[in-house]
């Protein structure tokens, strides 16, 4: 897995996908939809398996002495690396813009703590519905991610009218740190827990597809 992970890293990362992480930076723009901002992080993703495309990265990966399913497991471990990090990446830019500007975003979820947890729903979602297609044929990239992104794109519309609509969501979760605090950091830890969860499944059942796949 070292190997794969290596290979993954120096050979099949796109340059796109690092410089995405910079996006993260979209946090202090004032009125904007935040969730957005995570949205990049799955246009690398899609790069990555694109170029893989390409370049024939994945039957190169199949001929080397590792079991198939490593393969898809060192890719989802690239995935899930590039999310998080952007996750840590933004957390300072979120502190920098409640103190810049202090007043609340017009355009939905402020830039808080509650903003991350539905972002890491919305980016598990994400990884189950691109992997578990992508995997049922690694030729046919482009319609897995435009599925995945019409998901994404579907809740984060929800997540933003619900910022404007739900009581709890605009009174409580829609609120300036650190108003609110333990509602939050539920909101918080649900969301980290159904990522794992739905990021994992997504793995599990990748690796059944991919399984089945004459390369």
């Amino acid at each position: 897995m070292k190997a794969l992970l290596q290979k993954e890293l120096r050979l099949a990362m796109h340059p796109a996908a690092l410089l995405f992480l910079g996006l993260s930076a979209l946090l202090i723009i004032p009125n904007y939809p935040y969730y957005v901002t995570f949205f990049y992080t799955t246009l690398g993703i899609f790069f990555i398996c694109l170029n893989g495309r390409e370049t024939q990265d994945v039957l190169y990966s199949a001929l080397l002495p590792v079991a198939k399913k490593d393969i898809v497991t060192a890719r989802v471990l690239v995935a899930v690396g590039l999310q998080l990090l952007q996750m840590v990446i933004a957390v300072p830019f979120a502190v920098l813009r409640q103190r810049l500007i202090p007043t609340g975003n017009q355009v939905g979820m402020d830039a808080n703590i509650a903003l991350f947890g539905i972002s890491l729903l919305l980016l598990g979602v994400f990884n189950w519905v691109f992997f578990t297609k992508y995997y049922r044929n690694v030729q046919k990239v482009g319609m897995p991610f435009n599925i995945a992104c019409a998901v994404y794109f579907v809740l984060l519309c929800v997540a933003e009218t619900a910022a404007h609509v739900v009581p709890f969501v605009r009174d409580k979760l829609d609120t300036p740190d650190p108003q609110f605090l333990a509602e939050k950091l539920v909101v918080l830890a649900v969301g980290a827990a159904l990522y794992a969860l739905l990021t994992l499944g997504a793995c599990r059942r990748a690796q059944s597809l991919f399984k089945k796949q004459d390369l």
